[in-house]
């Protein structure tokens, strides 16, 4: 409306010079309808037009938190992954598997038919009633593929113990097609963890990152041969750290939606440098296939793994001498059986038992305290604590920070190995034993009637002499193990020279048959 009484004020003005009255009116009527003309549509123009800001003004008012972000945000670049794969990719071999065929003695169900029919006296005396039978069988030959990683120039490759665990072949591939045939240095079913080594020099070796300092949302690259697949490369991110499931004893896992499938275990977790950052070992899955969840050992566990297995043959594992749960997880139980659990926190590990003579049992810990921090580092679950401890080894120092009936309290302890010491822990091999052993012929089996077992043929001065175990005596059983072959008393005597209790249950059979036993400890006090 100011502009339409300017215009007119305007045309007044002009009209005023001229002499005639008339003319004057003649002309105010003449602009009049000029400006009729331009002012009509223009005020509803103008109407259109402020209904529009007004509705345009609301829109933005509900909007408004998402036109705030729009206008804040700044451009991102697409991440280059290139550089990593290039790097990577050579670092990666591809490992075939082989188990050659067995004969194996296994117990199946009878048939009464056989039995009566292969002895017609058999339901007279006890048999062919549905019971077990003793059979040998031969095992297929099974082969199997998985991944490894060069880590050394001189041939040392890290990969997952289940991709080497029990195999009589292993063939390893370069990413330029190269084979050559590997030998098992050592091997950890506890944090799923093998070094095998190729006799190859000037390979190209992968540059090891700390996987303490990666982060949730970083991107990564997950390297390896999934299905058949040679040379693949997926990309994601880390999705979370420090995860358990309960496969392993030891835990930790860099968890990834970088897709992982079989054929992947053993292979490479990178960064954007292409630093090797975790080695791929499991999916998580309903059906087999990738759905999204992968997980990785931490370079910080593998490098300790894989030092100690160079220059012990076995891993040296320290031990806090604990068994718990994350405080969420223990105040979850409690408030499910009505109770009002208050531990002064919901961070930490809550210790559900204390070992005897433990690193904790040093620290002054017992059963419904906190561990809250480890050399200082915040621990806010039981994967925090596994990693940590994981890359220490018996000997080592370390300051606990826990708290008892809510207050805080910090002591320094010596952890210990799984025997309460802190020697240094090494295999056993059978000639700790100092004697021969051989598997029973087909004569002594008719004789004693039995299966399976290993004659001491040669007692020399070792545990078994000490123990009294005669040349002659026959070896059937082991911890409760059956001892069908020499690799199978090799395999205990290993397995147990390392466990919390070193000792050797043996029971079998003297040549007359007489039953017997002796206890053979493997560990000097």
């Amino acid at each position: 409306m100011r502009q339409i009484v300017s215009f007119i004020f305007f045309a007044y003005i002009f009209a005023s010079k001229l002499s005639s009255k008339e003319i004057l009116i003649n002309k105010i009527q003449e602009d009049m309808k000029k400006i009729l003309n331009y002012v009509v549509p223009s005020l509803s123009l103008a109407a259109i037009v402020f209904s529009v800001a007004a509705f345009n003004e609301t829109q933005a008012a509900t909007q408004e938190p998402e036109a705030m972000e729009v206008s804040t945000a700044t451009a991102v670049q697409p991440v280059d992954l290139t550089y990593a794969a290039e790097k990577a990719l050579p670092c990666v071999v591809h490992i075939k598997y082989v188990q050659n065929s067995k004969i194996q003695t296994v117990e199946v169900q009878s048939d009464p038919f056989d039995d009566f029919f292969s002895d017609p006296f058999g339901g007279f005396f006890g048999r062919g009633q549905g019971g077990t039978r003793k059979q040998q069988v031969q095992t297929p030959k099974k082969t199997a593929t998985g991944s490894g990683v060069i880590i050394s120039a001189d041939g040392y490759i890290v990969t997952n113990n289940h991709v080497v665990d029990g195999a009589d072949e292993l063939t390893v591939t370069l990413n330029d097609n190269k084979e050559y045939s590997a030998r098992i240095i050592g091997a950890d079913k506890t944090t799923d963890l093998a070094l095998i080594k190729i006799d190859a020099k000037n390979l190209p070796a992968i540059r090891i990152a700390n996987s303490d300092n990666v982060k949730v949302g970083e991107w990564v690259l997950a390297i390896g041969n999934p299905l058949g697949l040679t040379n693949t490369v997926t990309a994601g991110i880390i999705s979370a750290k420090a995860r358990t499931l309960g496969a392993n004893g030891v835990e930790s896992f860099i968890q990834t939606d970088a897709a992982i499938n079989a054929g992947n275990s053993g292979g490479a977790l990178v960064n954007t440098n292409g630093e090797l950052v975790g080695i791929n070992a499991m999916l998580y899955s309903q059906t087999g296939s990738y759905s999204g969840y992968g997980f990785a050992i931490p370079t910080a566990m593998m490098n300790k793994v894989v030092a100690d297995l160079k220059q012990y043959g076995t891993v040296q594992r320290a031990m806090i001498g604990i068994s718990g749960r994350d405080v969420k997880t223990q105040v979850d139980i409690e408030k499910e059986e009505g109770k009002d659990a208050d531990y002064g926190t919901m961070e930490g590990i809550y210790v559900a038992e204390v070992v005897e003579n433990s690193a904790a049992s040093e620290a002054g810990i017992e059963k419904g305290d906190i561990i809250t921090e480890v050399d200082g580092q915040k621990v806010t679950k039981f994967g925090d604590l596994s990693g940590l401890i994981a890359q220490k080894r018996p000997g080592d120092k370390i300051s606990l920070t826990y708290l008892h009936n809510k207050k805080k309290q910090t002591k320094t302890v010596t952890l210990r190995n799984e025997q309460g010491n802190t020697k240094v822990v090494k295999n056993a091999d059978l000639d700790v034993l100092g004697a021969d052993f051989r598997e029973v012929t087909k004569a002594q089996k008719e004789q004693l009637e039995i299966s399976y077992g290993l004659e001491v043929i040669k007692v020399n001065a070792g545990k078994m002499k000490e123990a009294g175990v005669p040349k002659g005596f026959i070896i059937q059983r082991v911890n409760d193990e059956a001892m069908k072959t020499v690799e199978d008393l090799q395999d205990i005597v290993k397995e147990t020279s390392t466990s919390k209790e070193p000792v050797l249950v043996i029971k079998g059979i003297y040549p007359t048959g007489k039953r017997g036993y002796f206890i053979v400890q493997l560990q000097n006090d």
